[in-house]
């Protein structure tokens, strides 16, 4: 007798549209429709769903109403009809009013995502710690705030039902409140309240980072397009243990351990998200914590999958997400995984001439890592410069610098300020301008 089997997989109508002149520099990609539309395939796959159809439209700019054109609108009705979908997926975050109107044609039976609302979802498959479960959480209420209408008529629907203690109180009225305006209040409590325990959570990060910093080891965060092979690589280098699945967003808890270095130090390696083109502003906000790890980072091992033909649009993707934190310009060690699967070597002269400090390796087999751990020493140590200098009271802002993003060896208060010794990255040299009683390479 065979035994019981699961939910029916849903079927998923996508839908492209792709944005000429100011309206595709807008929309934050550069990448042409039919490959993000591609991409917006694997993320559906990924969220658990079968793709049966799609449609794509070019536009000049998005139609006020619908996004699409109503004649497209109406195709995309007679698509789900025929193919039978149960869920139609936008591959553009879509406005309140977009999602309004979209909703009235499509009727009840009928979900609609946009790329932000499905990358939601997957996060919040994939978040497996408190920190990361109350990340997702706020991105998800923040993103669901501004959408709510009289069809939600309680917060169970909302954040994967994990509102906790906040959906208890959401039949409690207050004197004329409807319905919307009672939802609209608890979420807004409850965002406060996710707020209040991520800041604790960013406290912590950092208590920790300044723990970690006076071990007087170098910090490296991973980073990178998601799925490009930065677990594999942490694995590689520290046997860390981190999950490794052939998919998008298959880790999203940063994991932090100790690497050996050629020279026979040590320095931590940090595994932090992988980034994606359109990357919800939601989740950059509620992952405020964990990013940091990379702001704070004193170098940045970027891994890039050679094996993808789109490799320069998620490089590219990867350096707006990093602008967006506060990490552009770090100093930057790019290793270019996966070349077991390349057919040929040929690629690798372009990604060594858009990324000078690049070596190509294999995360799967190990190859190349030698070469790879001795360019990252290299950097971490051209990095750091000595200082030797004598900061006024008054300046206590970098006394903190110092020992936030630099090592100090010795500190002691004067009759001039406080005198502090140590090295810091190069970058940070200009805020100690005039100060200095001696400066030079460590």
């Amino acid at each position: 007798m065979p035994g019981p089997t699961g939910p029916p997989e849903e079927r998923a109508l996508l839908v492209g549209v792709g944005l000429k002149g100011p309206a595709k520099s807008k929309s934050g990609s550069s990448w042409p429709v039919e490959q993000s539309l591609a991409e917006l395939g694997q993320l559906a796959r990924t969220a658990g769903m079968a793709v049966v159809a799609q449609v794509v439209q070019r536009l000049e700019r998005p139609h006020p109403a619908t996004y699409i054109g109503p004649g497209k609108a109406r195709e995309v009705v007679r698509g789900v009809a025929e193919a039978a979908a149960d869920v139609v997926i936008f591959d553009e975050e879509l406005s309140p009013r977009h999602q309004r109107e979209l909703e009235k044609m499509l009727g009840d039976e009928v979900k609609l995502l946009d790329r932000t609302a499905l990358i939601l979802d997957i996060f919040a498959q994939h978040a497996h710690t408190r920190e990361g479960a109350l990340q997702v959480e706020l991105a998800q209420y923040e993103y669901r705030l501004p959408r709510l209408t009289r069809a939600w008529t309680h917060l169970a629907r909302q954040a994967g039902g994990r509102a906790g203690g906040a959906a208890g109180g959401v039949g409690v009225r207050g004197p004329g409140e409807t319905q919307l305006e009672t939802d609209r209040r608890v979420i807004g409590q409850r965002i406060a309240q996710l707020k209040r325990e991520l800041e604790d959570v960013r406290k912590r990060r950092g208590h920790h980072r300044q723990q970690r910093r006076k071990a007087g080891m170098p910090t490296v965060a991973i980073v990178g397009y998601t799925n490009a092979g930065k677990s594999t690589l942490l694995n590689q280098l520290s046997g860390a243990g981190v999950l490794v699945a052939d998919q998008l967003f298959a880790t999203l808890d940063p994991t932090t351990r100790r690497v050996p270095l050629p020279g026979g130090g040590e320095a931590l390696f940090t595994d932090t998200v992988g980034f994606i083109q359109k990357l919800p502003t939601q989740l950059v906000a509620a992952f405020r914590a964990t990013l940091e790890e990379v702001a704070e980072a004193d170098l940045l091992l970027h891994v890039v999958d050679a094996s993808n033909p789109q490799w320069a649009g998620q490089v590219e993707a990867v350096a707006r997400t990093l602008d967006e934190i506060g990490a552009g310009g770090m100093g930057t060690v790019s290793a270019l995984n996966k070349i077991d699967r390349l057919d040929s070597a040929e690629v690798i002269p372009a990604l060594l001439e858009a990324l000078p400090n690049g070596v190509p390796i294999s995360a799967l087999n190990g190859e190349g890592l030698d070469q790879l751990l001795a360019e990252i020493e290299g950097a971490l140590e051209a990095q750091m410069a000595w200082l030797d200098v004598v900061v006024p009271y008054d300046s206590g802002e970098l006394v903190d610098l110092f020992h936030r993003r630099g090592l100090v060896e010795r500190a002691e208060h004067t009759g001039e300020g406080t005198r502090i010794v140590g090295r810091v990255p190069r970058a940070l040299l200009g805020r100690f301008e005039g100060l200095a009683k001696e400066a030079g390479a460590g």
